[in-house]
C-alpha cells in the first residue's frame, strides 16, 4: 500500500508539472496533445492577411457573383439554372406545418398542373434514387443496400402508419429536412422543391402497391 501512494504522488506530480495547476499562466503556448484541427489555414472576415497585396483578408466577391436567394425581382431561375431555397422562411411550403399541425397534399407554391405534376413526380423519382433508396429500397419497402448490413428501424413506407391518413405529407417533409431517429437530416442536401418532389413520389409509391394489392 505504501508504494502506492508514492507511485500515485510521483503520478500526480508528473501531471501538475506537465499541465500546470488551474487558473496559472504560461508565457508558451500550452500542450496539445490532441490539436483537434484547432489551427487551420483560413481566412477570417476583416481580419489582415499577409498573402494579399493590400494585407487584407477580406476579399471582394468574385465578378457577377451574388448571394444565394438575393435574386432581383424575386427570379428563381439564374442563367436557366433553379435557384433553389433551402429554407428559413415560414409557412406549409417551407415547413411542413399549417400552424400547430402537419398539413398535408402538395403545397400551392409548387404551382402544379398536370403537365407539372408528371414532371414533379419524375423528378422525385430521381431524388428518391439518389438519397432514399439505398435504405428505403426502391420500392419504399424498408429492403434498401443497407438492411443488408443489419441496419435496423429502416422505415416502410407501405405500412398503413406511413399512409397519408396517419402520416401527413408535412410529417414527411419535416422527417426529410431535420431528420428522425437514425435517419440523419437532408435540409442541407435536398432544395425544398426536391422534398416535395420525393413525397409526392412516396404517395405514387404507396397508391401503386396498393392497386397492385386490390388487383390480386
Amino acid at each position: 500500500m505504501r508504494y502506492f501512494f508514492i507511485v500515485y504522488a510521483l503520478i500526480a506530480l508528473l501531471v501538475v508539472g506537465l499541465f500546470g495547476v488551474r487558473g496559472q499562466k504560461f508565457s508558451k503556448p500550452p500542450i496539445w496533445i490532441f490539436p483537434d484541427m484547432d489551427n487551420q489555414d483560413k481566412l477570417k472576415a476583416q481580419k489582415p492577411d499577409a498573402f494579399f497585396a493590400d494585407d487584407q483578408g477580406s476579399r471582394l466577391p468574385v465578378s457577377q457573383t451574388q448571394p444565394r436567394g438575393l435574386n432581383e425581382g424575386g427570379e428563381r431561375v439564374i442563367g436557366g439554372i433553379p435557384e433553389y431555397e433551402f429554407g428559413g422562411q415560414t409557412g406549409y411550403y417551407y415547413t411542413g406545418h399549417v400552424g400547430d399541425y402537419y398539413g398535408t397534399g402538395m403545397p400551392e407554391e409548387l404551382e402544379l398542373t398536370e403537365e407539372s405534376a408528371a414532371a414533379l413526380i419524375r423528378r422525385g423519382e430521381e431524388r428518391f434514387g439518389i438519397y432514399c433508396a439505398v435504405c428505403h429500397g426502391k420500392s419504399g419497402n424498408g429492403l434498401g443496400i443497407t438492411s443488408e448490413y443489419g441496419v435496423p428501424g429502416i422505415a416502410n413506407f407501405h405500412l398503413d402508419n406511413f399512409k397519408s391518413a396517419t402520416y401527413p405529407d408535412g410529417r414527411l417533409f419535416e422527417v426529410i429536412t431535420v431528420g428522425k431517429g437514425q435517419m440523419g437530416a437532408y435540409g442541407y442536401n435536398i432544395p425544398i422543391r426536391d422534398r416535395w418532389a420525393i413525397i409526392a413520389y412516396v404517395r405514387t409509391l404507396q397508391t401503386a402497391k396498393e392497386s397492385q394489392t386490390a388487383a390480386q
